[in-house]
């Protein structure tokens, strides 16, 4: 990018254009290690070992994975029109109307199935959380 931004400037005095583009090139790489240099070594491992407060702890995998699992058991107990319709869907990213041509259904059709199929897998993900919570909220 350096040397397109100054080809204009670019005068081929007897060092030919393979030697202006090596100094770009060279001039480059001694700033980078100059501006490396002054932030030394320790504040580099610093910088590389820091752990944003954002960073998900061991409790939320866990919470993650059993709710993954929920969901996977909850899809398990779909009809396998609407299986189909989910994976499709979700898992590659079909739109309505070409889910519709695929399932011999019409694009309206798809989306009332698709409507009703969110709606059977939310109750049966709520239900799934009230068992969790009657059974002392061992999950």
């Amino acid at each position: 990018m350096r040397a397109l931004v100054g080809l204009d400037e670019y005068r081929g005095r007897g060092s030919g254009f393979a030697a202006w583009l090596m100094a770009i090139a060279h001039n480059l790489l001694v700033n980078w290690y100059r501006d490396r240099g002054r932030r030394g070594p320790v504040e580099e491992i610093d910088a590389a070992l820091e752990v944003p407060d954002s960073t998900p702890g061991p409790e939320a995998s866990l919470e993650r994975n059993e709710r993954i699992a929920d969901v996977r058991r909850a899809l398990g107990v779909l009809a396998p029109d609407r299986q189909r319709l989910i994976a499709l869907k979700y898992g590659e990213g079909r739109s309505n109307a070409e889910i519709g041509r695929m399932m011999g259904r019409t694009e309206g059709a798809v989306k009332a199935l698709h409507h009703r199929t969110l709606r059977e897998l939310q109750q049966a993900l709520d239900g799934a959380d009230a068992s969790a919570a009657t059974e002392g909220g061992r999950r």
